[in-house]
C-alpha cells in the first residue's frame, strides 16, 4: 500500500500543498473550517509528515537522540539500559515523540553521529550517558548548539543540565553495611575506569574502607559477565581472598556468583555478594542477590522530560535522583567464623 503524501492530501481536499502544510503545522494561512477539513482528511488517509519535512517547516524533528558507545552484544543483556530506555520511551511515546537510538564503537563515532544528526535535522536534542572527566562530547554539543541533558554527575556536564545520583553516598552505604556484618576484607569489581561515575565510586570505596579500617582492593572490569567472572576468579585465588565483593552492575554480580559457586564456595556462607543496580536478574539467581535498588526507568523518564523542556527553550536545572535503597537478600551474611 502506497504511503500517502502531502500532495495526495492536497488533491483530496482540493487545496494546495502549502495549505495542507499550514493546516497540519498550526500556521496561519487557512480558515478554521479549511484547517479542520484538512486535518480530518489527513487522519482518514493515515498521512504523517516526515521528520525531514517537519524539520524544514517548523524547525522541529519530533525526535530525540541517544548514542551508546557499548558493544551491541553487551547492550542486549544489560538490564540497566533496558530499564533506562523503557523510562525514556514511556515519557516520549504519548505524543509520538521518537527516540533515535544508535550504538557507536567509540567516542569519535559517537561525536560523528551527533554531527550527522545536527546537519540532517534529525533530532531536537540528545541524552548523553557515560560521562567522562573533561568529556569531549560536551564541547562538540556546545559548538553545534544542540540541546542536551547529561545522565551523570554535574561535574562533567558543562553548561548542560544533569540528571544524576550520589554514587559516593551509595558506596558508603554499601561499605558500612558489609562492615556492620563483620567483614574485614572487601573487594570491588568496578566498571570501565575512564567513566566519571566509576572514578567517583572508586574514590568513595577507598575512603569508606579506610575509614572503617578494612582491607580493600578494586579490580577493574568492563560491565560484562565475562570480565565480571574473570575478576572474581582472580580475587578469590589471591593470597588473602575477600569475604565480600561489591560489583558495579548486576550482570557482573550474577557472573561472579556463578564463578564463586564453580570454585566450590558457598554464598553467603563463604562469600557475600552485593550488586550495584537491582534488576530481575538479582531475584532469579540462587541465592538472590543483595542489591542497591534505584528507579532506573524513572531516571530515564526524568532525563527525557528535562530534554523536552530544554528543547522547547525553557530554563532547566540539574536533578538529583532519590538515593538507592539497600535491598538485603540471600547473598549477604556475616563472614566465616562470625
Amino acid at each position: 500500500m502506497k504511503r500517502p503524501t502531502i500532495s495526495d492530501v492536497a488533491s483530496r481536499a482540493g487545496v494546495t500543498t502549502a495549505a495542507v502544510s499550514f493546516a497540519l503545522n498550526g500556521q496561519p494561512g487557512v480558515s478554521p473550517a479549511t484547517r479542520e477539513r484538512i486535518v480530518a482528511i489527513a487522519a482518514e488517509m493515515g498521512f504523517q509528515p516526515s521528520s525531514a519535512a517537519r524539520a524544514l517547516s517548523n524547525g522541529n524533528a519530533g525526535a530525540f537522540g541517544l548514542v551508546i558507545a557499548r558493544p551491541a552484544a553487551t547492550l542486549g543483556v544489560e538490564p540497566f539500559y533496558m530499564q533506562f530506555v523503557s523510562g525514556i520511551e514511556a515519557e516520549l511515546s504519548p505524543d509520538l515523540t521518537a527516540l533515535l537510538l544508535t550504538l557507536a564503537e567509540d567516542r569519535a563515532s559517537e561525536i560523528a553521529a551527533y554531527r550527522a544528526w545536527w546537519a540532517q535535522r534529525r533530532v531536537d536534542g540528545v541524552l548523553v550517558v557515560d560521562l567522562e572527566p573533561h568529556d569531549p562530547r560536551i564541547a562538540v554539543l556546545q559548538e553545534l548548539r544542540l540541546p542536551a541533558v547529561a545522565v551523570g554527575d554535574p561535574a562533567a556536564s558543562g553548561p548542560f543540565p544533569a540528571v544524576w545520583g550520589d554514587d559516593a553516598a551509595t558506596m558508603r552505604t554499601v561499605v558500612q553495611y558489609l562492615a556492620g556484618l563483620g567483614h574485614r576484607r572487601i573487594a570491588r569489581v568496578s566498571g570501565i575506569s575512564r567513566y566519571l561515575h566509576t572514578q567517583i565510586r572508586t574514590d568513595a570505596f577507598g575512603k569508606a574502607t579506610r575509614a572503617a579500617g578494612l582491607e580493600a582492593v578494586t579490580a577493574e572490569a568492563d560491565f560484562t559477565s565475562e570480565h565480571g567472572a574473570e575478576a572474581t576468579r582472580e580475587l578469590l585465588q589471591s593470597a588473602q581472598p575477600p569475604t565480600a565483593i561489591v560489583y558495579d552492575n548486576d550482570l557482573m554480580a550474577v557472573a561472579g556468583l556463578g564463578q564463586a559457586q564453580q570454585m566450590g564456595l558457598a554464598v553467603p556462607a563463604d562469600l557475600s555478594i552485593v550488586a550495584w543496580d537491582d534488576s530481575v536478574l538479582c531475584e532469579l539467581v540462587h541465592p538472590p542477590l543483595t542489591a542497591m535498588h534505584r528507579d532506573i526507568a524513572g531516571l530515564g523518564g526524568e532525563a527525557a522530560r528535562r530534554l523536552r523542556s530544554l528543547a522547547a527553550g525553557e530554563q532547566v536545572g540539574h536533578h538529583q535522583s532519590p538515593p538507592p535503597v539497600l535491598t538485603p537478600r540471600g547473598s549477604t551474611a556475616p563472614p566465616p567464623g562470625r
